[in-house]
């Protein structure tokens, strides 16, 4: 039988990131890591599993080139952390979760053999002692978070030197015994500043001149970041956005700058894209801007300031942009009531959400 490849990408830290931050953003931001390393897939390896913070790829009775197999980890590596940086430059969220994704690390482990599979509910998996092998390289001696693994079989079938060196990879040999079997490999740490990361769009902060046309304000009784989560998780929107039919968004990702959302309302889409502003430090900042309107944009920002006894204060305040004042004035005479009036009930039913919320 010919050799089967093994690929296994691993998010390090998984476990203390979940445990220590909050579920619901940290499960969004793992599940976006995953779907980023599936998606840096240029080897066309097929995806046996996903096993909580890990990848299980095999490429059956094939083994890459050394070029493309040390290429392929790469690809996984600048992908992985160009998303984290993402995440960091771009973030909206500051809880715990949001903040401390970027401390996130990877593992990749390669390991190769003759490959049995399994049947199970009908879809075909790998079995056997090398996919054993495999996850047991994952418990390693290597003392380090972000690394490449290539076990000795790989490198010697790809015909990779005990001590290759790169700009990238440093490889060094180590051992591990694993049920009284010693299994050989090669490991490079991976420097992460090595990494020629993809670039993303620079997120919008905007500017004003001028003060906001609308400004609304109202207490809550609840701590600011449980405001913010009603209000920039976009699942909650239906129980207080007042006058929508619907919302499009993804239900995988957390808010972020630069994220979009859309409202259809009586039919009409409006597109709405997550943008900020300057604030004090003791205020969080979420921002949309929308394009379809008649004005030239409309940007609607809520600010939260967080007040004593686990309160906050909610700040709304709305700017409409024209190309010309006239225009503006024009255009926004004849809405900007009927704007105010819907952004207030939208506040009566936020507020009244929180309220039963908190009940329940």
């Amino acid at each position: 039988m010919a050799k089967s490849l093994l690929f296994i990408p691993d998010i390090s830290g998984f476990t203390h990131f979940v445990q220590n931050t909050e579920v619901e953003h940290s499960q969004h931001v793992i599940s976006e890591l995953l779907e980023v390393l599936i998606n840096a897939n240029t080897q066309d390896l097929k995806l046996a599993e996903v096993e909580g913070d890990a990848l299980f790829f095999y490429k059956e009775n094939e083994i890459p080139s050394q070029e493309k197999l040390l290429a392929q980890v790469e690809t996984m590596f600048t992908a992985f952390y160009s998303h984290l940086k993402l995440l960091e430059k771009n973030r909206v969220c500051p809880c715990n979760a949001c903040a401390t994704a970027p401390n996130l690390q990877l593992k990749i482990v390669v390991h190769c053999g003759e490959l049995q599979f399994i049947t199970v509910q009908e879809k075909r998996k790998p079995f056997g002692q090398v996919v054993i092998e495999a996850h047991r390289l994952l418990k390693n001696s290597i003392v380090s978070d972000n690394y490449a693994l290539l076990s000795d079989e790989v490198s010697k079938t790809i015909g990779l030197p005990v001590n290759y060196e790169s700009k990238l990879y440093h490889f060094r040999e180590s051992k591990d015994t694993y049920d009284t079997k010693e299994i050989i490999y090669l490991f490079s740490e991976i420097n992460k500043n090595k990494l020629k990361l993809t670039p993303f769009a620079i997120p919008e902060v905007v500017d004003f001149q001028c003060s906001p046309s609308i400004v609304l304000k109202r207490e809550f009784e609840i701590p600011a970041a449980q405001l913010l989560e009603y209000i920039t998780n976009y699942s909650y929107r239906h129980y207080w956005a007042k006058g929508v039919d619907k919302f499009e968004y993804n239900p995988g990702e957390v808010t972020r700058l630069g994220t979009e959302h859309v409202c259809v309302i009586d039919g009409k889409r409006l597109n709405f894209t997550t943008v900020t502003k300057k604030a004090s430090l003791d205020e969080i900042v979420y921002g949309e801007r929308t394009t379809d309107v008649p004005l030239h944009a409309l940007y609607q920002f809520f600010i939260i300031k967080p007040l004593p006894g686990n309160k906050c204060l909610l700040t709304v305040e709305i700017y409409p942009k024209a190309k010309s004042i006239v225009h503006k004035l024009m255009l926004f005479l004849l809405i900007k009531k009927a704007i105010k009036k819907s952004m207030k009930a939208s506040l009566d039913n936020l507020e009244a959400f929180v309220r039963n919320d908190a009940i329940t």
